[in-house]
């Protein structure tokens, strides 16, 4: 085990990592041999809180698969701005992009607490793609439905104003539960939002003032979900 600024590294064994990976959609198509090969170079990290993968612009050389904890993957404007463009959780992909582009990394990673995940170097996934092109295929449709996301992220944009993109987003935080915590602080919520930490705290007050919500610090209930969804339409 070796200490790197404050995360620890470890080389997992092949059988331990394909275990892992079998669920990952980007590897799904994989055969057993292509999956050893990939699953023999896999290392594990685990990272505190605040502790960055990868910073936005740096070169890429690895993709990460979440084992445990959140990650949020966030880009910076020029005056120094924070947007939280999206929030990786177990069995989430993440820095796969520059496997098939080459181009640098379009955001920073960075852990939002206790976290673990598993890194595999582009070398194998590379080597493996370039001797079976028909798994590009899988790539492609991990990309449309990405694209999917982002196309509904930008009529978010246009069509809802703050307080629905608020409500869309904690409902997205608390999936199917009433009773939620908050996975991460309101300064990384407005940057979800695309909004002002003022406005989206205006947003949730509005929400338990209507009763639509109960609020205790981080943690939340949702006690009128249809109200809440209506406002997230």
């Amino acid at each position: 085990m070796v200490t790197v600024g404050e995360a620890w590294v470890d080389t997992i064994a092949a059988v331990a990592a394909i275990d892992l990976l079998r669920d990952v959609e980007l590897l799904a198509d994989l055969n057993e041999d292509e999956m050893e090969a990939v699953a023999s170079s896999a290392q594990t990290h685990r990272y505190l809180r605040g502790d960055v993968v990868f910073a936005e612009g740096s070169e890429p050389d690895r993709m990460c698969v979440v084992v445990s904890g959140r990650f949020a993957m966030a880009m910076r404007s020029v005056d120094g701005r924070e947007s939280m463009v999206a929030l990786m959780e177990r069995g989430d992909v993440f820095g796969d992009m520059g496997l098939f582009d080459g181009g640098v990394r379009s955001a920073e990673a960075r852990a939002l607490e206790p976290s673990e995940l598993i890194e595999l170097p582009y070398g194998p996934l590379r080597k493996v793609y370039e001797e079976r092109p028909d798994l590009l295929w899988g790539v492609v449709r991990l990309l449309s439905g990405r694209l999917r996301v982002t196309d509904s992220a930008l009529a978010d944009s246009v069509f809802l104003d703050v307080t629905g993109r608020t409500a869309k987003r904690l409902l997205e935080l608390a999936g199917d539960a009433d009773e939620f915590a908050l996975p991460i602080t309101q300064e990384e919520l407005a940057g979800m939002v695309g909004a002002s930490r003022e406005r989206v705290n205006k947003a949730i007050a509005s929400f338990v003032r209507l009763r639509w919500i109960d609020q205790q610090d981080r943690r939340y209930r949702i006690t009128n979900r249809e109200e809440l969804e209506r406002r997230a339409r």
